[in-house]
């Protein structure tokens, strides 16, 4: 797939989920998902943590020889900024408007680095699906990961998400 096919992909997932995240009467988003789980809202609260975190990657990769990136304590930004307690309108349209801002920086990757093997890395620490520490990797698996990541958390909220990414090799 190209930086563009990607980049689509993330659109299409966006206007696919949104409707049914802005239909989820408050009870249902705000109660956990199960006992000691994130409530949707700070799943979607997670979706945000994440786009900024991969924001940053997806810029300094252009930049640099490797794929070492700080990782982030998850489960901690979730608390430290109370996403249980904030509008769901905000939450909302931070995610999307955060992720179609991350598919035009997808759209615009240079080619040239898409598929060129990188090593090191540290995917074995921070991906999704992650990559063994003496494998090479590249930034479209990377991309693919992040958008993975985020379809597998909608698939939890939205009964009947179809997935594009997840369960295949990217």
């Amino acid at each position: 797939m190209t930086p563009k096919e990607v980049a689509h992909l993330l659109e299409l997932a966006l206007e696919e989920a949104y409707p049914s995240l802005q239909a989820m009467s408050p009870e249902t988003r705000t109660t956990p998902l199960a006992p000691g789980k994130w409530s949707p809202q700070q799943v979607m609260g997670h979706l945000i943590d994440s786009a900024a975190n991969n924001h940053q990657r997806f810029v300094r990769v252009q930049q640099q020889e490797n794929f070492i990136f700080k990782g982030y304590q998850q489960d901690q930004w979730v608390i430290q900024q109370a996403y249980e307690e904030a509008s769901w309108e905000t939450i909302l349209n931070l995610w999307t408007a955060y992720n179609r801002h991350l598919a035009h920086v997808i759209r615009h990757l240079p080619q040239q680095l898409w598929a060129q093997s990188r090593h090191p890395h540290n995917l074995h620490q921070i991906a999704f699906k992650t990559v063994p520490e003496d494998q090479p990797t590249s930034l479209a698996y990377f991309v693919a990961d992040y958008i993975a990541h985020l379809e597998h958390h909608l698939k939890g909220l939205i009964p009947g998400f179809s997935t594009r990414l997840l369960g295949t090799s990217y």
